[in-house]
């Protein structure tokens, strides 16, 4: 079974796997520079313009893979030398443009930047002029003029990302919001999140040798969706092959912020979910008059984290998930002294095949059993699911009016009428990723995004009420 989309994505794996693989038999310093030669073996080149400089950009992934550049507080990074076959892009006079009498392209533009060649009768663009404002493109009765975007362009919703004066792909922090979409469809691979996977590593081999402390791992629930080459309790166990005393999903976290968002909605009347970092950082840097309306309870991560740590303060614990922005969340004050480090479902693959573990031959292993609702929040719509259930289980009579948006265009779409005094609704559902947590950047797969996987597996939940899931709990 095919375990990723694109060759981007087995390309990264690669680079881990053998990260993960030197870092844990502690033969990576020797083999540092020889990954690349095993990764991209000579002596053709098989993606780039020479084999040298797929080598290179092999090193680079493996320091992204090591923790990234320090100096650069985005989890998020670009590799400059791997980000040169993209076109400028932006706007362009096709072979549609008739070469017309009317010319209103170049009244339209601003800047003078568009010039009619009356020998082959055909505009063109001087991009040294060009201010990409679109009048242009407006004015054209052919629709000859488009606009070019580069795939990470295109990708940001938040127009975080430009060029540099070196045309590489630049992100600007301020605007970004991790939530990996530039990651996943860069065609070249330019743009990486940082790993803490050594970090990780690190724990479970200091807790193996020294017995001090119990490492846990958390799962996110849209986990049922990925890894479908065995079954899911055999990636549970796994897991615990890693080192991780065991494994508990976030679902219990969720049916717990559930359960508390549902009282706060009543007491404040009007709320937006917290469960996504990327749609609260979001709605910090892009709608900040609605900050103060974001619910205050912690992430279904961060939740469950708490409440492990109440129970056994010596305990670590690592988050494994879809999600980039989760990396960017778990260095906040308030959740770190919960969650020490975030793992993708790639870098779990990539740990998993580097210690050899035979999958097919493992027992099945089960979870700290959630509820229903707890475990559908890995898909857009969840949420909203869970606080109506809630609402009805603590016998309020609150009228409750919900919305889910899914995607930033969707959630930008929706935070403009949660501004408005006229919204018509109470409860504002944000995911950042397209169909939720189970559309993630880390996802391995992404092209089916199928949330009757995410039913299927809350249905097999044994706790039929959120109440019941917290209760057993307790």
């Amino acid at each position: 079974m095919q375990r990723f989309d694109t060759r981007v994505q087995e390309l990264k794996y690669k680079v881990l796997k053998e990260v993960a693989r030197g870092y844990y038999n502690g033969t990576l310093l020797d083999e540092y520079d020889e990954i690349p030669r095993r990764i991209v073996p000579g002596p053709k080149p098989t993606m780039r313009c020479c084999i040298y400089k797929e080598r290179a950009i092999v090193l680079k992934r493996m320091k992204l893979a090591l923790g990234g550049n320090k100096d650069i507080d985005n989890v998020i990074e670009v590799i400059k030398v791997a980000c040169d076959e993209c076109p400028l892009g932006g706007y362009e006079v096709t072979n549609r443009c008739r070469g017309c009498i009317a010319q209103r392209c170049i009244n339209a533009c601003p800047k003078g930047a568009i010039s009619f060649d009356t020998v082959h009768h055909h505009a063109f663009i001087d991009k040294d002029k060009c201010i990409n404002c679109g009048m242009c493109a407006k004015a054209c009765q052919y629709n000859a003029i488009q606009n070019y975007l580069r795939p990470c362009v295109q990708a940001c919703k938040t127009k975080a990302i430009s060029m540099d004066e070196d045309k590489a792909a630049k992100i600007d922090d301020s605007k970004c919001v991790q939530c990996g979409a530039c990651v996943y469809q860069c065609p070249f691979g330019a743009i990486m999140d940082k790993s803490y996977m050594t970090n990780v590593i690190d724990i479970l081999k200091d807790s193996d040798f020294s017995k001090k402390y119990p490492v846990y791992a958390i799962v996110a629930p849209s986990i049922a969706t990925q890894f479908k080459y065995m079954k899911f309790g055999q990636l549970i166990t796994a897991i615990k092959k890693l080192g991780f005393k065991d494994v508990v999903e976030a679902a219990l976290g969720a049916d717990m912020v559930a359960y508390n968002e549902a009282k706060e909605l009543v007491e404040k009347g009007f709320l937006t979910s917290s469960c996504c970092p990327t749609f609260v950082s979001y709605i910090k840097k892009f709608y900040p008059k609605l900050e103060g309306n974001i619910s205050h309870n912690l992430s279904p991560m961060a939740t469950i984290a708490k409440w492990m740590k109440e129970h056994e303060p010596n305990a670590k614990i690592i988050f494994i998930g879809p999600c980039i922005s989760k990396k960017k969340e778990v260095q906040l004050e308030e959740v770190h002294k919960y969650v020490e480090y975030t793992l993708t479902f790639e870098e779990l693959q990539a740990m998993i095949d580097a210690r050899d573990i035979d999958y097919a031959s493992l027992e099945e292993s089960s979870l700290y059993d959630a509820s229903y609702y707890g475990r559908i929040f890995a898909r857009s719509g969840g949420i909203s699911e869970a606080v109506r259930e809630a609402l009805k289980e603590q016998g309020s009579d609150f009228e409750y009016k919900p919305v889910s948006a899914d995607g930033l265009d969707n959630c930008r779409m929706a935070l403009a009428k949660a501004s408005l005094p006229s919204r018509e609704f109470n409860f504002l559902e944000g995911m950042g990723c397209p169909g939720g947590c189970i559309g993630g950047p880390c996802c391995l797969t992404h092209e089916i995004r199928d949330k009757s996987e995410v039913d299927k597996h809350g249905k097999e939940a044994k706790a039929k009420t959120i109440e019941e899931a917290i209760e057993k709990y307790k």
